[in-house]
């Protein structure tokens, strides 16, 4: 009978509370400010997907998305899509602010849109997708992989086009020529819908439009709209900062110091710890960036080469070879035609530049110590003068540094009491001869 009470509990409280989750509050209708400004990635499809739910969750009459984009990566383009295609609230894409853009992926997700806007002084276009993988070589199987590809991102392109009552000729041109209009030129067009001002300016103007979301229809009450910003959480934040470039190029060179700061110095312990936590974060980004495996193994000879160097006396041919390795690396690393997945070719050059200074440095320091004489031990005693004990013939005692040592003399019998040099050491027994005159 308890459990029955409490399962019973649990269902008139789940009951109780869907109603007040689903249901649009009590008031003037909520709307909520999403904002993407920078590359499409992961992280920005997880953050449309959360706020898609919240909106849903809290019964928001729309989403607007200020969107300021170049472009981004095909996966992350494709998910945000179909998040929005899916979404049973209506989002409305605003390409703002004035001088922004919607760059490649940034025309899929307006063309995606229940309503798509632009303030005045910004443009859309350049849709062409870029692929990354084993080389960037113009050879039959990558035109073939950049054919298949276009083609894709056209029928995607149309078939929502379609959907939204948009231009689709416009899109297709926008994939396969890389076309890009102003915000006045998208409207008359049908690329985009309205141009507005600012946020306040759009909702006034679709107020009462009527929207197709799936499986229903729903008229905008936008008019008197209150709106509340939604921002991205850590998460989101972190996984952006990881899908740049440059990011995940920098933790390696971190990862790579780290590692061989530890092994030049073992039980050090932060270097190597800071090196493994920069090592996997920088496979981290790279997983996002989804980037070209030439490149990569690249890097990875370059870590191979420094790590080798240290154990193989190669006067700096190892490491030479290791900042060639890892430069080009770098370069390969990322698409060569898409600024917004390329590496800096500037910070490689500093990179590279860096490595060369701290190998040239270690391997100066290295030929130092072999080159200079000994700190400690009985190699020291080369050149030091000491008194003979007992009589050295040709094996006997010395007293050097006030140390008794076996001795051998190198040039006959040597008397007690008598001075001696030290010449060499063989072992834990110095080589000695007379010292020589004054």
């Amino acid at each position: 009978m308890e459990m029955r009470g409490l399962a019973a509990v649990a269902v008139l409280s789940f009951a109780l509370t869907v109603p007040l989750i689903a249901a649009p509050p009590d008031g003037p209708p909520r709307v909520l400010v999403a904002t993407i400004d920078g590359a499409i990635s992961p992280a920005t499809a997880l953050y449309l997907r959360r706020a898609i739910l919240h909106a849903t969750s809290v019964g928001a009459e729309a989403i607007v998305l200020r969107l300021d984009t170049p472009g981004g990566l095909l996966q992350s383009t494709e998910e945000m899509t179909k998040a929005i295609l899916a979404s049973p609230v209506p989002v409305l894409v605003y390409v703002t602010p004035q001088g922004g853009r919607a760059a490649s992926a940034g025309v899929f997700i307006l063309y995606s849109a229940h309503v798509a806007a632009m303030a005045p002084t910004t443009n859309i276009g350049a849709a062409t997708p870029v692929t990354t993988g084993v080389g960037e070589s113009d050879n039959d199987n990558q035109r073939t992989l950049r054919r298949k590809v276009t083609n894709d991102a056209v029928a995607k392109i149309r078939a929502m086009a379609k959907r939204r009552g948009r231009n689709s000729n416009w899109a297709e041109r926008a994939v396969r020529e890389g076309v890009s209009i102003t915000a006045d030129q998208a409207v008359p067009l049908r690329v985009a819908d309205l141009v507005a001002r600012d946020v306040p300016d759009l909702l006034a103007r679709v107020d009462g439009r009527t929207i197709e979301l799936p499986g229903a229809s729903r008229r905008l009450r936008t008019n008197d709209a209150r709106t509340f910003p939604f921002d991205q959480d850590a998460r989101e934040r972190f996984l952006g900062f990881l899908a740049h470039p440059n990011v995940g190029l920098v933790l390696m060179t971190v990862a790579v110091y780290g590692i061989v700061l530890e092994l030049q110095n073992p039980g050090s312990i932060f270097p190597g710890i800071a090196g493994g936590i920069a090592l996997l974060l920088a496979f981290g980004s790279f997983a996002v960036l989804e980037v070209n495996i030439a490149g990569l193994a690249l890097i990875g000879l370059a870590v191979v080469l420094f790590i080798v160097e240290l154990f193989v006396p190669g006067f700096g041919l190892l490491a030479g070879g290791g900042i060639v390795s890892f430069v080009l690396g770098a370069l390969l690393l990322t698409s060569d035609h898409d600024p917004v997945l390329r590496t800096s070719v500037e910070l490689a050059v500093l990179i590279a530049l860096a490595t060369a200074a701290f190998f040239g440095f270690a391997v100066r320091a290295g030929l130092r110590a072999q080159r200079g004489r000994p700190k400690m031990g009985a190699p020291t005693l080369i050149g030091e003068v000491g008194v003979v004990l007992s009589d050295v013939n040709p094996v006997g005692t010395i007293q050097a540094r006030g140390e008794i040592w076996s001795a051998e003399s190198v040039e006959g019998p040597i008397a007690s009491g008598q001075r001696v040099l030290v010449v060499s050491v063989d072992g834990l027994r110095l080589r000695v001869r007379k010292e020589p005159a004054a």
